[in-house]
């Protein structure tokens, strides 16, 4: 008589591994916050747009207008904001300040509707001051992040915080575009407002030593910019990030156009390759800490230098039938934007640990002056260049050109580290 067939329990499932970081209480808070805060600015960023073409009517030049009232900060007041940070003590005060600060103007905006008194002018004041909340925002990240963060997390943590950033990328404009149509773009602004609040007290019920202020002659805006020039590893990267950057927004400044009109993509393919984009960036998040700790944290920088721009040729080279061209496009977006993230995460974690503590926030503002000052010159430059010699030249020019950032820091001392520099 044969026995009985036993089986054996079945195994448990296996539970989802937590990033390590994530288990800290304190920079998981941090993280949180960083990740609400990304998705509110992501809504915020659709949503002030399709209101002031919606409620106000604003025309292509008014939107200009909207458009630079918002970025205008980042080109005056990032130098001096980092200087005033340092010399803070409490730098997750200055974030809760200006995510409270920023909820308040965001919830104005659809009070005004509501009333019948907003127009664009106090549209474009709503812009321009969430902008300047949002450079002491910035300039404060890295002295919290350096507070939180063992230097030798440095990568992984700006690997999660990127991740959230490439996901918000994703998701934000898909959440804010429904929100839009079904709420109306007023109501979805009180989205925007729910998401500051929301890293506020996230930053709030962050606990966290903050490293003692010394005051003296070390800070301010011009020893910010003196030491970033006399630092081999972070003179490197500003000019190598300032050169991709002008070839990059030369090529951005033409691939809408290029693509819509001499390639015949269709406004919703466009999305769609976009949106690999963004797919492709949360890939790098993923692999930026494994490929940096192999390979060593500098050769990681240069592969960023590389897979970034390289893969944009595929743009201008883009011809034939029709899915060789969506082929061609869905790589070149994929590639780069891991190639972006790649670069971000490793070039922000070296910056970050090259750089003293007393000093994080300033010279976090004069690179923010540099890298956003250059965009707008990228861009006209791109589009005097199109006009002149016809886009599809202009684009392999932007698209070859942004590889010339490798020559910065191919020659510095990043080509050898394995691991980050000592401050």
């Amino acid at each position: 008589m044969t026995e009985p067939l036993v089986l054996a329990d079945p195994a448990p499932p296996r539970r989802p591994r937590i990033p390590r970081l994530l288990r800290q209480t304190a920079f998981r808070r941090y993280w949180s916050a960083q990740t609400v805060s990304l998705f509110g600015d992501q809504v915020t960023m659709l949503a002030v747009p399709l209101l002031a073409l919606l409620a106000v009517g604003a025309g292509p030049a008014e939107m200009g207008y909207l458009t630079a009232a918002s970025l205008l900060p980042n080109l005056f007041l990032s130098l001096p904001a980092g200087a005033w940070v340092d010399r803070h003590p409490r730098r997750r005060r200055v974030m809760i300040a200006a995510d409270l600060g920023r909820a308040g103007l965001l919830l104005a905006v659809p009070l005004l509707w509501w009333t019948g008194t907003l127009n664009l002018m106090l549209l474009c004041a709503v812009a321009f001051l969430i902008g300047c909340l949002s450079v002491f925002f910035e300039v404060a990240h890295s002295s919290l992040f350096a507070a939180l963060v063992r230097r030798p997390d440095y990568v992984d943590a700006n690997s999660l915080v990127n991740g959230s950033r490439a996901m918000s990328h994703v998701a934000g404009p898909s959440i804010g575009g429904l929100l839009v149509q079904v709420l109306t773009a007023p109501v979805a602004l009180l989205s925007g407002v729910l998401t500051y609040l929301v890293s506020a007290v996230f930053l709030a019920r962050t606990r966290v030593t903050e490293r003692t202020v010394t005051t003296g002659t070390a800070l301010g805006m011009a020893a910010g910019v003196r030491f970033v020039a006399r630092s081999e590893i972070l003179r490197a990267t500003l000019l190598g990030t300032t050169t991709l950057n002008l070839f990059n927004y030369m090529f951005a400044a033409l691939f809408v156009l290029y693509v819509t009109t001499e390639l015949g993509v269709s406004p919703g393919i466009l999305g769609l390759v976009i949106g690999a984009g963004a797919v492709g960036g949360l890939l790098g998040a993923a692999v930026t800490g494994p490929v940096s700790r192999r390979i060593g944290i500098g050769p990681a920088v240069l592969v960023g230098f590389v897979a970034f721009p390289a893969p944009l040729v595929l743009v201008p080279l883009a011809m034939g039938p029709e899915p060789v061209v969506l082929a061609l496009l869905f790589t070149a977006e994929f590639v780069s934007a891991l190639g972006v993230m790649v670069l971000d995460i490793a070039v922000g974690s070296v910056q970050i640990a090259a750089t003293p503590v007393a000093m994080l926030a300033v010279v976090s503002g004069f690179r923010r002056t540099v890298n956003h000052g250059i965009r707008p010159i990228g861009a006209l430059v791109g589009g005097t260049l199109g006009a002149a010699i016809g886009v599809r030249p202009a684009l392999w020019i932007a698209s070859i050109g942004a590889l010339l950032g490798l020559l910065w820091v191919v020659f510095s001392p990043l080509r050898g580290m394995r691991t980050l520099p000592e401050e």
